[in-house]
């Protein structure tokens, strides 16, 4: 028996002319900042410092008998696996190596004092590195200084953007870019950065392009200089390091082999590489020693042809950083400020760029090793930092004897991690970053 229920009819009204100038008003730029500005009067001194600084929300409350111990182990953690994965993402990016640890050196130490969450794990990333790559070599060589000053310009225009973006609370419009379209990108990227890693396995030069197929053709035409030992060598390295990233991810009792990995993959291919000098492995070569100097960034004649990736960069830190930040700290119990975390992020970009590093932003691999590794606050970044300086201060002179092909199979294991994530995004379950599934988080 159907029973009927009373349906209310409510008239369509226009609005007068009084509510529409009212409506427009409160829309304004002016009403937007006079806002802003009458929220932050009514803030207490204690909340004042935690929107400035949210490192005072963990520092606050801290207890070092209970986080010191796992804050240490997973700074320690990220610090080893940091090491070989900058200095690998800044050759992707065409880049010296020591400006990879210089961009897991000093954005490490601002993120933590001004970045919200307390496990994500800022620095070089490959999609970032491949897309300075792409920009800066339409403008110069690699080998060129101007190269490298554009990639720290990059980073300074990159900060200065996710600041005006967090300030304003601008992030939510990149919720509109659609799931599919990202992961489109994000795989033709890892193919991308695949196949440009190619030369140093195969042992001779590849064109150097951001398309599929001139990359295929350049392989395929010099293959009659094909060297056998980097082929077997980085190979080698490669199926080590995804073994080792299998057993670590699927058997808990092996979880520290996640990030053991790639420290593991250069200290063999040295190994290898002292054993039996072969002439067709290349070597990093040597690598300055200290810390980075500070320096303003400088060559901004060509900042407006830098702007489009600038904007791409920032996209990639509010949809992956951001996002994996908000997972994180939904799963570890705290509450997160998206808009913050893009200050944090653009600061990080920013200051870094005064101490020539490139742009960095969060590392889904590493953020999540930094969660399984138990990591409780900041205080793990700072941790991974100072490992950081310390191999800038001490172990630079080791690293001339890297492989090149050493370097090249951790890009590819990271890229291949990357591509298995977004095929089993749809398996929440196999995922620990639910959010980071959906690609619709509220910033």
């Amino acid at each position: 028996m159907r029973v009927s229920r009373p349906v209310k009819i409510i008239p369509l009204q226009h609005p007068s002319v009084g509510a529409g100038s009212s409506s427009s008003s409160s829309n304004s730029p002016a009403a937007f900042f006079s806002g802003l500005a009458t929220k932050w009067k009514r803030l207490t001194f204690l909340q004042f410092i935690d929107g400035l600084f949210p490192c005072y929300r963990w520092i606050r409350t801290y207890r070092w008998r209970d986080d010191f111990q796992v804050d240490l182990i997973a700074g320690l953690t990220i610090g080893i696996m940091l090491v070989p994965q900058a200095m690998s993402y800044a050759k992707l990016a065409g880049l010296e190596p020591i400006y990879g640890l210089y961009t897991g050196f000093v954005p490490i130490f601002v993120y933590a004092i001004f970045g919200s969450s307390r496990q994500l794990a800022i620095g070089p990333v490959a999609l970032v590195s491949l897309l300075v790559s792409n920009v800066l070599r339409g403008i110069a060589g690699p080998s060129d200084e101007l190269y490298t000053e554009l990639a720290i310009v990059l980073a300074l225009m990159v900060g200065i953007l996710e600041c005006i973006l967090g300030l304003l609370r601008l992030g939510w419009l990149l919720r509109f870019i659609s799931h599919s379209v990202i992961s489109g990108f994000t795989t033709a990227s890892a193919v991308v950065i695949g196949l440009s890693q190619a030369k140093y396995f195969l042992g001779y030069n590849i064109t150097q392009s951001s398309k599929i197929v001139p990359l295929i053709q350049s392989i395929i035409a010099g293959a009659d200089q094909f060297a056998w030992p980097p082929f077997v060598m980085g190979s080698g390295i490669l199926a080590v390091l995804l073994v080792m990233k299998h057993l670590g991810k699927s058997r808990k009792q092996f979880r520290f082999l996640r990030a053991a990995g790639p420290l593991t993959g250069v200290i063999l291919g040295t190994t290898l590489a002292k054993i039996f000098h072969h002439p067709s492995i290349s070597l990093i070569g040597e690598i300055p020693q200290g810390l980075p100097s500070f320096s303003v960034p400088k060559n901004f004649g060509y900042a407006k042809s830098l702007i489009p990736t600038a904007f791409l960069i920032t996209g990639v830190a509010i949809l992956e950083s951001v996002g994996i930040a908000k997972a994180l700290a939904a799963k570890n119990g705290y509450e997160l400020d998206s808009s913050q975390e893009l200050v944090g992020l653009g600061l990080a970009n920013i200051f870094g760029s005064f101490f020539s590093s490139y742009p960095s932003t969060g590392s889904f691999s590493r953020s999540a090793v930094s969660n399984e590794s138990g990591a409780k606050t900041g205080l793990s970044g700072i941790i991974t930092g100072i490992v950081m300086g310390c191999a800038l201060l001490f172990l630079t002179p080791l690293f001339e004897f890297i492989p090149q092909c050493a370097l090249a199979a951790i890009v590819v294991s990271a890229v291949i991690g990357l591509v298995s994530e977004l095929i089993n995004r749809s398996n929440l379950s196999q995922l620990c970053f639910a959010p980071f599934a959906t690609w619709t988080w509220t910033i």
